[in-house]
Order: C-alpha cells, then sequence, then structure tokens
C-alpha cells in the first residue's frame, strides 16, 4: 500500500505557502510534509492542517545556511550549542503538529582534512536529536544527498546511510531515502528498498536528472513503487519533486500509483 504526502516546500509553489495546505488536500492527498515550517507560527500551521484535515508528516531541523550554500549545521563542531537552540526549536513545533518523523540534514564539509571531524559531530548531534524526539513518540531520520546538488554532503550514498546507523546505533535513528538523490548518484534503488525498507522511515522521490515528477526522466517509478507497496514498509511515500507546470498539472501519476 502507497500513502503519499505532498511536499509543500515543493509543490504547489504557485501559491503563499498558507493556501497550500488546501490545494493538496482538493488534488488528493491526505498528508503533507514541509522542509522548514518556520516561517509560520505553529498554530497557525494546525489550524491549517485542523481545516483540511490533513496530515503533517515530516519536517526538518532547521539547517541554517544549507539551502543557501553553506555546510549547514547538523556536522559543524563549532555549531554544537546552535544545532541543540534549532532542536528545542522543532520539539516546539513537534509537540503541537505531531509529525510521523523528523530529519536531521547532515549537511557539508568543505575542508576535506575535517571530513571525520564533521562525521562525528553528525553523529552525535544526531543521537542528541533522536533522544529528544523520542520522548514525544517520534522517530528521527536522515538523508543521504547527492553530491552532484550539493557538492562536499557528508552522507551521499546509500551505503554511507548504513554506515552511521550501524555507527551511532541508536534504536530511534533510522533512513530517510530519497529515490531522486540515490537515482542522481546512479544507486541501484530497487536494490537497496528490496533489502533495507526495514530500517527506512520516511522515502522521497522526484525523476532524475531533472527532479521533475514521475515521467519526466529515467527513474522506473513502477519497479520502485512495486517493490516499496509490495514490501513492510508502513511509511508515507513524499512527493519532493519540481513541478514541470503547474503542480495540478503535474499529478497525472497520482492516479496511477496511489492506493487508498
Amino acid at each position: 500500500m502507497l500513502r503519499f504526502t505532498a511536499n509543500l516546500s515543493l509543490l504547489f509553489t504557485e501559491l503563499p505557502l498558507p493556501e497550500r495546505f488546501q490545494a493538496a488536500k482538493q488534488c488528493g492527498f491526505d498528508a503533507v510534509e514541509i522542509q522548514f515550517p518556520y516561517s509560520l507560527p505553529v498554530e497557525q500551521i494546525g489550524d491549517l492542517l485542523a481545516q483540511q484535515d490533513l496530515k503533517l508528516v515530516l519536517f526538518n531541523v532547521d539547517a541554517d545556511t544549507l539551502l543557501q550554500g553553506g555546510e549547514g549545521l547538523a556536522a559543524v563542531p563549532e555549531k554544537r550549542e546552535q544545532f541543540k537552540v534549532a532542536v528545542g526549536q522543532t520539539l516546539a513545533y513537534a509537540e503541537r503538529l505531531k509529525p510521523r518523523v523528523i530529519n536531521v540534514l547532515p549537511g557539508r564539509c568543505f575542508d576535506p582534512q575535517r571530513l571525520g571531524e564533521y562525521q562525528t559531530t553528525f553523529c552525535e548531534n544526531l543521537a542528541y536529536a533522536a533522544a529528544a524526539f523520542a520522548e514525544l513518540g517520534i522517530k528521527t531520520v536522515f538523508e543521504a544527498v547527492n553530491s552532484y546538488d550539493m557538492p562536499g554532503f557528508i552522507v551521499d550514498t546509500g551505503d554511507k546511510m548504513l554506515d552511521v546507523l550501524e555507527q551511532i546505533g541508536h534504536p530511534n535513528v533510522y533512513m530517510q531515502y530519497d529515490i531522486y538523490h540515490m537515482s542522481r548518484m546512479g544507486e541501484d534503488c530497487a536494490g537497496f528498498l528490496r533489502q533495507h525498507t526495514d530500517r527506512i522511515e520516511h522515502i522521497q522521490f522526484a525523476d532524475s536528472p531533472g527532479r521533475g515528477q514521475p515521467g519526466t526522466g529515467a527513474v522506473d517509478f513502477k519497479t520502485l513503487f512495486d517493490i516499496i507497496a509490495n514490501s513492510d514498509y508502513k511509511g508515507w511515500v513524499g512527493s519532493e519533486y519540481r513541478p514541470t507546470a503547474d503542480t495540478a498539472a503535474s499529478l497525472a501519476w497520482l492516479k496511477t500509483y496511489a492506493v487508498k
């Protein structure tokens, strides 16, 4: 069974963020996710979700300047205290919005000589976040991001995600698997999903290489969605692509793959 979310940070961007909730519902989504919800007061988001009878499945801990070309937050040794403050902000939103999972973005390291230090910092910060979110019954995820779009990203393959899981050994930490990013890296997404859905708590997708909706690139979504649907995966599948036209016109795939 496949349950899809609309990522409101990439979909329906022709509308202001508060209006995207209703648009998602009208297009057939029962759940949404937001990369960084902090531009809206938590009370407003809660009201918008309730008005549309939507679940908020996922959002991210703040990542500082990552999306503007910076290193991010979770792995930078000099930003440990700032990361703890960001986790506190996330907790305040999570208490009200009750997401299923919260994502911690590893970030980048621009100095190869410090990579080991950054990796250690990330694992320590990830464990700190996981312990905090576990108190609310919320699972913590992290994801690999392709190194073409984000050079220097410290976790950029499925194997590196598995390495982090082994190193951290925390019962509340899981993978977020992004089909777009791993396809962009040339990985065998089908093989990885067949092997590791038990360690994945959230999946996202876009076609590759352009990051558009299914059908605009080379990803075999029928095979991948069949693998997910026939696995023991219990999470949601996040539509995190950039529509090549207006969002509603990009949703032909939803009628094909969605299972209520």
